[in-house]
């Protein structure tokens, strides 16, 4: 709850009405000082009474791609019994306010409103809550509460067709990496015998040395597996437009870039996983809702981030998607090219000559993500 400038001059007025009263003995000024002390107290009154208000919204959809119209519609229903409503109330949808009218909202019944999402840029929108502000009529006392929960409308990175995926990789015991069609089942790994195990997947040599059955598992290795690393350091993309929490266009560039070989691969049924470069990474369906949430981070640690790859082997491809402030990192990402057969490296912003990536390892060099879905289409190595 909070005074106006009039409020505290109404108050201040009283006070000194109502002493200049009685200590001078004039009964008229503390008439007026005790008027104006009632009038306070009424609009403390007005204003702290509580209205009854359901607030529900829908955002239609509340999954866009950047640039893709959205829309949330909000519904406020005055669920008190007596009186009609009158209020000012402002919504929230990110960092721009959204007036609610609502004027005379009688008992039981309810208004709706619909607005436009603003999906310019890629992230995580919240819209809500409900802000509610009651104002005597004097303008004396003024008080805000929230209303309603906070929903969110998640604007993905646009996707660019892709229509070429990497080829799997076999390898083989001999330590020989071949590309496939032809033999693609490989040893894996050996686990204990489980009732309904076929009993010529027994593996009879180890059994017989461990004293139970083992179960040999293979590997299907025509399949590719594709490790999508995506480098959210703010090293890597320098220059950030649109002020303070702005974005780098690279890396709006990146997150594209990484959204159409995500939307490739599981179209094609292609194992993928999504990994940052500041840590974490999924491998399940939420992979569009990962990069909308995706941001830079001025601590992240890609020596680190490649040292775990090296060690956990999560597939045959490596796709690392950068910026310009990325290439003097290409030789970390070039020394994974022994656990990971094929190495792709993907540099958003690229204004001149692609950079030499070492051998084996394929630099696109690209604008923007249009122009990497090009380059993509064009390399000969699938």
């Amino acid at each position: 709850m909070r005074l106006t400038g009039r409020g505290i001059g109404l108050l201040a007025s009283a006070a000194a009405l109502l002493v200049a009263g009685f200590w001078f003995g004039y009964p008229e000024l503390t008439l007026l000082g005790s008027a104006a002390a009632i009038a306070g107290g009424c609009a403390f009154a007005h204003a702290a009474w509580r209205p009854r208000l359901d607030v529900g919204r829908v955002a239609d959809p509340d999954r866009v791609a950047r640039g893709e119209a959205a829309k949330m519609t909000l519904t406020v229903r005055n669920s008190g019994r007596v009186g009609s409503t009158s209020l000012i109330a402002e919504d929230r949808c990110g960092q721009r306010p959204v007036p609610v009218p609502l004027l005379r909202l009688r008992p039981g019944h309810d208004t709706t409103v619909s607005y436009p999402v603003p999906t310019e840029r890629r992230g995580v929108i919240p819209v809500g809550p409900l802000r509610v502000t009651r104002r005597d009529a004097l303008g004396l006392v003024s008080l805000a509460r929230s209303h309603g929960d906070t929903a969110k409308v998640w604007v993905h990175p646009r996707i660019h067709l892709l229509t070429a995926v990497p080829a799997g990789v076999a390898r083989s015991l001999d330590g020989r990496v071949d590309k496939v069609p032809h033999g693609t089942i490989t040893f894996d790994s050996l686990r204990e015998y489980v009732v309904g195990d076929e009993l010529r997947r027994v593996h009879w040599r180890t059994s017989a040395k461990v004293g139970e059955l083992m179960v040999r598992e293979d590997l299907d290795t025509s399949l590719p597996r594709i490790v999508v690393l995506l480098d959210d350091r703010a090293t890597a993309h320098p220059k950030v437009t649109g002020g303070p929490g702005g974005t780098a266009e690279t890396f709006e560039s990146a997150c594209e870039a990484a959204a159409s070989i995500v939307a490739a691969a599981v179209r094609e049924d292609v194992p993928v996983t999504l990994q940052m470069a500041s840590g974490g990474g999924t491998s399940g369906g939420d992979f569009l809702d990962r990069l909308a949430e995706a941001e830079l981070h001025g601590d992240g640690d890609l020596r680190g981030t490649t040292d775990r790859l090296r060690r956990d082997r999560l597939g045959d491809t490596l796709v690392f998607l950068t910026g310009p402030g990325g290439r003097a990192d290409l030789g970390l990402v070039g020394a994974l090219r022994g656990p990971y057969p094929s190495v792709v490296v993907g540099m958003s912003g690229g204004r001149g000559p692609t950079a030499p990536g070492g051998e084996g390892v394929a630099v696109l060099d690209a604008a923007d993500g249009p122009e990497f879905a090009a380059r993509w289409e064009g390399v000969q190595r699938w």
